[in-house]
């Protein structure tokens, strides 16, 4: 496996380096480039060989290193190396594998790396399969508050919850209502590519997610909107299908 490491601080590069090695001796650094600029360069030139996978710090000495996979519309997969969780979200919209926060922790590491290796196996990320029926997924609620029936688009349903043994949903504007639905439920009858099922409490829309925030030992918080009663967290058993479903 070939690798490049794009990062402008010196003895985080080398820590990068070391930390690599140490895990897979027969991994081989093309190189540690510390800009955008040069980046751009080195993947333009054809004499030099392409990286398989390519670790990349986003504040870098001239620019952002979004500016890389923009320019290039690179397709090569990115592992994120940053001390920021600024860009979490954007970070999986675009060609990653995982975004990692310094100093890295080994375990995390090297976890990314088995999960480059079993995505490269099975020949890489999966095109998105072709649009569906609109019949195939609910597109609509009838909920009941006392007497009154109200009718809801799913589009307008931030995410549903588990309260006391039952299941409610909440509106983008706030509001929620009881659902006769289990979470089990509800999650064969929604779109999986606008819906998942982060914990054992919670399904959410894509479309709720403010913020993301990467906690010790992996843990990863999010901020909806509207913002939930209590904290929320992806449960760890869901973490990599929750990172794939959000690179989709």
């Amino acid at each position: 496996m070939n690798v490049l490491i794009v990062e402008d601080e010196e003895l985080s590069a080398e820590r990068l380096q070391n930390l690599i090695r140490n895990i897979d001796p027969s991994i081989r650094v093309l190189g540690i480039i510390p800009s955008v600029f040069e980046t751009i360069a080195w993947l333009q030139n054809k004499s030099n060989t392409q990286p398989d996978l390519i670790f990349l710090d986003i504040h870098l000495e001239d620019d952002n290193g979004f500016k890389i996979i923009e320019s290039l519309d690179l397709l090569i997969p990115v592992i994120f190396t940053t001390a920021f969780d600024d860009y979490l979200l954007r970070a999986f919209k675009v060609h990653s594998i995982d975004y990692l926060l310094k100093p890295i922790n080994p375990l995390e590491l090297q976890a990314s790396l088995n999960k480059f290796r079993k995505i490269s196996a099975n020949g890489g990320p999966q095109p998105e399969k072709s649009a569906h029926s609109p019949e195939k997924y609910k597109d609509r609620f009838l909920v009941t508050a006392g007497p009154r029936i109200f009718t809801f688009k799913t589009s307008e349903i931030a995410y549903f919850t588990i309260e006391e043994r039952a299941t409610f949903l909440r509106l983008f504007d706030g509001r929620h209502f009881a659902v006769e639905y289990s979470l089990e439920k509800l999650s064969q009858m929604l779109d999986p590519a606008e819906f998942f099922r982060i914990n054992r409490n919670m399904l959410l829309s894509l479309h709720a997610i403010r913020e993301m925030h990467a906690m010790s030992a992996g843990k990863l918080k999010i901020d909806l909107n509207p913002a939930a009663t209590q904290e929320i967290y992806v449960s760890s058993e869901r973490m990599t299908e929750f990172k794939n479903w959000l690179g989709k």
